[in-house]
C-alpha cells in the first residue's frame, strides 16, 4: 500500500479560492495564494493528507489555458511564494498534488504565439493537433487547429510529437525538483495519448516510487487508464452521481449497486484500484446545492468517508457552502472564501467531517477493507468493511422517521464511533436504533472516543483561560487571548486569540485550546 491508498485529499481551485482577477492582465505578481498558510491548522484538524491544487501556472483566464508550465500565475503569486507554501505543507505532514493540464494550452502559450508570428516558418507547427494552413481558425488566425471539444481558446497539443512530450516531462521534473510535489492530477485524461501516460509513469516513478498519478475520467472503463502501466487512480464520477442521487431519490440501491459493481468483495471490476471519490468539485454543482434536503449532507459525507476509495473534500463544502453552474459560468462553484467567516456557515457539518476524518484514520478496514452489504432498503443501508480481522459496520438512515433493525456480528460489543454511544449486542446480533437522517459507524474498540480511566483523586485541576493572557503554542507561536465567547448553536465556550507575530485572529473551542497535543499542552501560559 502507498500513502495515497490511505489518504484524505483536500481540493482547492486556487484562482477562485484567492479571489484572483478573472483575466490575467500582466503586471507584477500578487501573492494571494499565501492565504493557504492560514488554512493549515484547519487542514490538520480535518486529518488531510494532501492538498490537490487546481491550476497554478501562468494562464490566460481560468488556469486550464496555460501560458507557461514553469511560472506560477502572477494573479496567485510567484515561484518563491509557492515554494514557501509547499515547504510549509510538507513540514506539517501534508503532501502536494498539482493539476497537470497536458491536453491543451492557451492561445498565448509561447510556441503557439511563435506560429502566429512566423507562420509556416515556425518550428512549432507540429506541436499542435491538426494544425494546417489550409484555412482560417474561428479566432481569425491564418491557419486552422484543433481546439479541445470545440473550444478554440484551448489549443490541443500533439502528444505524439516527442518534443512536446519532452517539454511536458521537463516541466514535471521542474515541479518535482523545485516544489517537491507528491503527485499529479491529469486534466481531461480521456483525451491524452496512452503512450504519453506510460512514459510519464516511468519518468515519475523512477524518481519517486510513491508519486501519485490520478486522471480525470468521466465515462468509460476506468481500467483503461488506471492500471500498472499508466495511472494509479482516476476520478469516480459514477459514484459521485450515485451518492447525491441515491439521497435525492431515497434509493440506496443505486449507490450500493455501483459500489458492489466496482469494488464489491465478490468480484468488483475495479477491486484492484483505489478510485478517487468525491461529492463535488470545481466543475460540478456543489453538494449543498445539489441535494434536495440539507439533512442529507451528513449522511452523504459518511458514505464518502466509508465507501471504497480515496475521499476528497472540495474547499468550503465541509461547511455546506453552495454553488451552481449558471449563465454559462463556473464562477459560482469557485468562490473566494475567508476561513474566519466559515464560523457563520454549517459548523455542525464541519464537526461531523472532522470526526469522520479521525475515524477514517483510526480504522484501516474503513480505508482499504472489503465491502459487504448486510441490509438494504430504499432509505436504509448497513454495510461492513473488513480487513485483516477488523470489521467496521456503517449504517445510514434517510427516512424522516427513526428506524430499528438488527444484524449478525461476531463481536460481543459495539460502539457508534460517531456519537460514542454503545450499541446493544445480544447472542450474536446487534440491535440498531437509527434516528432520522442519521449515520452510525460501529466499531468494537472505540479508539476515537476512548478516554483513559483515571481515579478521581488523580484528575488534574481544571485549567482556565482569561482575556488578556498570553500563551505559547506547542509549535512556538505566541498568542494573546482577546475574548472568551459562546458558540451560538452549541453554547460551547470559544477562545478568541490573536497572533503576536502577524496579528491574525483565531477561534477554537475552549476545551481544545486547553487540551493536550499528544503528551504536551497545546497552549502554555507565559
Amino acid at each position: 500500500m502507498s500513502w495515497f491508498d490511505h489518504a484524505i485529499i483536500y481540493h482547492i481551485y486556487p484562482l477562485g479560492f484567492c479571489g484572483a482577477p478573472k483575466f490575467n492582465e500582466g503586471g507584477e505578481p500578487v501573492n494571494r495564494l499565501e492565504k493557504v498558510l492560514e488554512w493549515i491548522p484547519h487542514l490538520k484538524e480535518m486529518s488531510v493528507d494532501a492538498v490537490y491544487f487546481g491550476p497554478v501556472f501562468e494562464s490566460v483566464e481560468h488556469g486550464y489555458d496555460t501560458i507557461d508550465y514553469k511560472m506560477i500565475d502572477r494573479r496567485l503569486g510567484d515561484n518563491a511564494m509557492f515554494r514557501k507554501i509547499c515547504d510549509a505543507l510538507h513540514e506539517n505532514g501534508i503532501r502536494v498534488i498539482l493539476d497537470g493540464v497536458f491536453n491543451h494550452v492557451g492561445r498565448k502559450f509561447w510556441a503557439f504565439t511563435d506560429i502566429q508570428q512566423n507562420g509556416q516558418n515556425s518550428r512549432y507547427c507540429s506541436w499542435f493537433q491538426n494544425l494546417n494552413f489550409g484555412g482560417q481558425s474561428p479566432c481569425g488566425d491564418p491557419f486552422w487547429y484543433e481546439g479541445w471539444h470545440g473550444h478554440y481558446n484551448l489549443v490541443k497539443l500533439n502528444l505524439q510529437n516527442p518534443e512536446v512530450c519532452d517539454h511536458l516531462l521537463d516541466a514535471v521534473q521542474y515541479w518535482m525538483d523545485e516544489f517537491k510535489i507528491d503527485g499529479i492530477r491529469f486534466d481531461a485524461a480521456d483525451c491524452i495519448d496512452f503512450n504519453f501516460f506510460k512514459r510519464i509513469r516511468q519518468f515519475c516513478k523512477q524518481r519517486d516510487p510513491e508519486f501519485w498519478l490520478m486522471g480525470e475520467i468521466i465515462h468509460g472503463d476506468y481500467n483503461r487508464w488506471a492500471n500498472p502501466e499508466m495511472l494509479d487512480s482516476v476520478t469516480n464520477y459514477e459514484c459521485y452521481k450515485g451518492i447525491w442521487s441515491s439521497h435525492n431519490d431515497k434509493n440506496f440501491y443505486e449507490i450500493d449497486y455501483s459500489i458492489n459493481r466496482q469494488s464489491g468483495a465478490n468480484g468488483g471490476i475495479y477491486k484492484n484500484t483505489n478510485l478517487y471519490t468525491f461529492v463535488d468539485n470545481h466543475d460540478v454543482n456543489r453538494l449543498a446545492s445539489t441535494v434536495t434536503d440539507q439533512r442529507y449532507l451528513n449522511t452523504a459525507y459518511t458514505l464518502l468517508y466509508t465507501m471504497p476509495g480515496i475521499p476528497s473534500v472540495y474547499y468550503g463544502s465541509e461547511y455546506g457552502i453552495g454553488g451552481i453552474h449558471e449563465n454559462n459560468s463556473d464562477d459560482g462553484l469557485r468562490p473566494c472564501l475567508d476561513l474566519g467567516a466559515m464560523q457563520n456557515e454549517n459548523t455542525e457539518l464541519y464537526r461531523h467531517i472532522v470526526k469522520l476524518g479521525r475515524i477514517y484514520k483510526a480504522y484501516p478496514a474503513l480505508r482499504t477493507g472489503n465491502y459487504h452489504t448486510l441490509h438494504i432498503r430504499n432509505r436504509q443501508i448497513v454495510y461492513a468493511k473488513e480487513l485483516d480481522g477488523q470489521t467496521v459496520y456503517v449504517a445510514l438512515n434517510l427516512d424522516d422517521q427513526p428506524y430499528d433493525m438488527q444484524f449478525g456480528t461476531h463481536y460481543d460489543g459495539l460502539v457508534d464511533a460517531v456519537s460514542g454511544n454503545a450499541v446493544r449486542v445480544e447472542y450474536g446480533n446487534a440491535f440498531l436504533h437509527l434516528e432520522q437522517h442519521s449515520s452510525m459507524i460501529l466499531v468494537h474498540d472505540n479508539i476515537v472516543n476512548d478516554i483513559p480511566e483515571e481515579k478521581p483523586a488523580e484528575l488534574p485541576v481544571p485549567r482556565e483561560v482569561h482575556e488578556g493572557e498570553r500563551y505559547r503554542h506547542f509549535k512556538g507561536g505566541v498568542y494573546t487571548v482577546i475574548a472568551i465567547g459562546t458558540h451560538t448553536e452549541t453554547m460551547e465556550e470559544m477562545v478568541v486569540y490573536r497572533s503576536d507575530e502577524n496579528g491574525s485572529v483565531w477561534v477554537r473551542p475552549k476545551s481544545m485550546f486547553l487540551d493536550k497535543k499528544g503528551d504536551i499542552d497545546r497552549f502554555v501560559k507565559i
